[in-house]
């Protein structure tokens, strides 16, 4: 089959690999969509310390059961349309057995440790696999990942009707985060350098928007959320807040930055810095808000392009011009 292939940080390629095969409790899909990340950036550099090279990258996707493996639970049947949970737990460490599978000591996830789903094919526990509506298409079905680490951020944080709310960062992640927390009953600014994108954020109901945190003339926040991972815009979320305030940490950082926040105002001012990490208990949940139309998906959908452009799409990506980049192997390659 096809698939794009990372074979070291900087070496990306569309090239042939051998079919997947489903293991013991493994289902085979043919991916109908898989979106890009910031994270598949991040493992395109070498900067996503869990990844092993080479590996087939892909992690939001959607598709279409085509074998099933022995002993698979669920009464999974070949032509079942899945939405996919890419988290990979060990189930036997101290975090999972507290619940905390996200912080899994063996963590892995489909397309960050194995090989994922920027490939005609992949195969997957069916454990992780959830059914899809039939009147949501493959690439709603791909944006639920994301939308499950938005949940999971939200539960995080926290959001009370009537609160203000900062979001810092109008990408897909920033946009979805907004959709939640308004749809909770927050207030949300949102601030993004990108004007394009801001206006994508007026549409769908932000109370104020800004290019930047400095020109809200000192407008202070009952919780702020960074989805950039961006150091300067982690600081300016934190430095908006009201006492009392909450910081949620959602963007994804290089491991080795670090950020200057006030110690003293962290204590005098008893602020709450937390952090959200990937998919906890969350999919279920962001599948039933996409299927009921809770989340605006078609303001999301900007580009997709064909496997056989996967280091386009990267680039499209890392550009900025739009907002969720899908890679659909079925489609055209014009």
């Amino acid at each position: 089959m096809r698939a794009a292939i990372i074979d070291e940080p900087g070496s990306i390629r569309v090239g042939d690999v051998p079919d997947p095969k489903p293991g013991d409790r493994q289902v085979v899909l043919r991916v109908g969509a898989c979106g890009i990340c910031g994270t598949d950036l991040h493992i395109a550099d070498g900067h996503f310390p869990p990844t092993p090279y080479p590996i087939v990258p892909g992690h939001e996707f959607a598709g279409e059961i085509v074998e099933v493996g022995a002993d698979v639970p669920g009464g999974w049947r070949v032509g079942d349309r899945v939405a996919v949970d890419p988290s990979l737990f060990c189930g036997y460490c101290n975090p999972c057995r507290a619940g905390h599978g996200n912080l899994c000591a063996n963590w892995g996830a489909t397309g960050d440790t194995v090989d994922g789903a920027f490939a005609e094919y992949v195969a997957v526990p069916a454990s992780t696999c959830y059914p899809l509506p039939d009147h949501l298409s493959f690439q709603e079905g791909a944006l639920v990942e994301p939308v499950s680490c938005a949940v999971h951020g939200v539960r995080r944080v926290g959001v009370e009707a009537g609160e203000r709310f900062l979001v810092v960062g109008a990408g897909t992640m920033g946009l979805i985060m907004q959709q939640l927390l308004q749809r909770a009953g927050a207030a949300v600014t949102v601030v993004d350098r990108n004007l394009a994108r801001l206006g994508r954020a007026a549409e769908l109901g932000a109370r104020a928007v800004a290019g930047d945190v400095a020109e809200l003339d000192g407008e202070r926040f009952d919780a702020a959320a960074d989805c950039t991972g961006a150091v300067p815009a982690i600081e300016a979320a934190f430095d908006s807040l009201r006492r009392g305030g909450r910081l949620l940490v959602f963007g994804v950082a290089p491991e080795e930055a670090r950020v200057a926040l006030s110690p003293f105002r962290i204590y005098n001012d008893e602020i709450t810095v937390v952090g959200s990490m990937a998919v906890l208990h969350s999919y279920g949940a962001a599948l039933d808000l996409v299927a009921k139309g809770m989340i605006d998906t078609a303001s999301l959908l900007t580009d997709t392009l064909p496997l056989e452009r996967f280091p386009d799409a990267l680039s499209l990506m890392r550009s900025g011009s739009g907002l969720k980049v899908q890679v659909v192997p079925g489609a055209r390659n014009d």
